[in-house]
């Protein structure tokens, strides 16, 4: 068991800021489970020392964990092999999408990751607003048979859910 004095680290990578509000969420729910958390962006992150453990949230797009969560990944790969790590993943951009096919690209995902043995892994859905969209976003929604094209803006994101996943955490992590 881990000691209560090592704080989690939530590190989230997001394109648009719905990944980084799901990973403050969590964190507030493991504050409220009297878990040291800090969140930052993955970006941020220069060394896991001292920590009890990482969360990782991320975004999928087109069927990928984001490439700066697979950057903090390999870039922590050392420390992370010695630490529990749970993968928080936002995919469909609504809550009528392929949830198994999404589930399915985090597991792929995870597999291609041969050292890295979560704790925990879920994915969730995310939000979308195509106001918000970079220029080559636009153009993927664009396309007919994207699966954002003609979708209205919408947040689809299950809070109860990912309220649930957290609260698992800490018993995951051997921080309970």
């Amino acid at each position: 068991m881990r000691t209560v004095a090592e704080k989690v680290l939530v590190a989230y990578a997001t394109r648009y800021g719905s990944t980084r509000e799901v990973a403050e969420a969590v964190a507030a729910r493991l504050r409220e489970r009297g878990v040291g958390v800090e969140v930052k962006p993955v970006k941020a992150v220069r060394d896991l020392g001292g920590r009890g453990g990482v969360v990782l949230a991320t975004p999928f797009y087109l069927g990928s964990m984001l490439k700066d969560a697979t950057q903090f990944l390999e870039r922590n790969r050392a420390a992370l092999e010695s630490l529990p790590v749970a993968v928080l993943a936002c995919g469909p951009v609504s809550a009528e999408g392929d949830m198994a096919g999404a589930r399915q690209q985090l597991d792929d995902a995870l597999a291609k990751l041969e050292w890295l043995k979560p704790v925990a892994a879920e994915m969730f859905v995310g939000k979308y607003d195509p106001a918000h969209l970079r220029f080559a976003d636009r153009l993927i929604a664009a396309l007919p048979a994207s699966p954002m094209h003609g979708l209205a803006p919408h947040d689809d994101r299950d809070w109860d859910s990912v309220r649930a996943w957290a609260d698992a955490l800490p018993a995951a992590m051997g921080l309970a």
